[in-house]
């Protein structure tokens, strides 16, 4: 009787996209532990203790880049990741939208070329959520 073998599927490779991705998961992540007030005016009113749940976005972010990192926790950290990615997206537009009413201000260029990089941001999104996802393995 011939041998069975269990079809696997294999730990996707670290790849530069991953690399990149876990570098500006780290870089995030450290910024929103070492400076939380960046950050908080971006997290919706609604919800309470905003600069704590700053503090559990960036831990979340360091964590999702360590498993990226790490073959054994790279497709459940890939899978974190995109959910990540997709749950902060609505901080990113608020970002965007807030930044526009300063921007309108005719001498003020700063503001108008923050509020060019939030908008250029937005859709970098998909680029990251289709790495984490190819992490996973769930994208070839």
């Amino acid at each position: 009787m011939p041998k069975t073998t269990k079809l696997t599927n294999p730990t996707p490779p670290l790849d530069k996209a991953t690399i990149g991705l876990a570098t500006l998961f780290l870089t995030s992540g450290t910024t929103h532990l070492v400076r939380p007030q960046v950050f908080e005016g971006i997290v919706p009113k609604v919800l309470p203790k905003r600069r704590e749940l700053v503090y559990v976005s960036g831990v979340a972010e360091i964590v999702c880049a360590l498993g990226l990192l790490h073959p054994r926790t790279r497709k459940v950290a890939g899978l974190a990741s995109a959910a990540l990615l997709i749950g902060v997206f609505p901080a990113n537009v608020k970002m965007s939208a807030d930044n526009a009413k300063r921007a309108q201000r005719k001498d003020d260029v700063g503001s108008k070329a923050f509020f060019a990089g939030t908008v250029a941001r937005l859709p970098m999104q998909w680029p990251m959520i289709r790495t984490a996802l190819r992490a996973s393995g769930r994208l070839r």
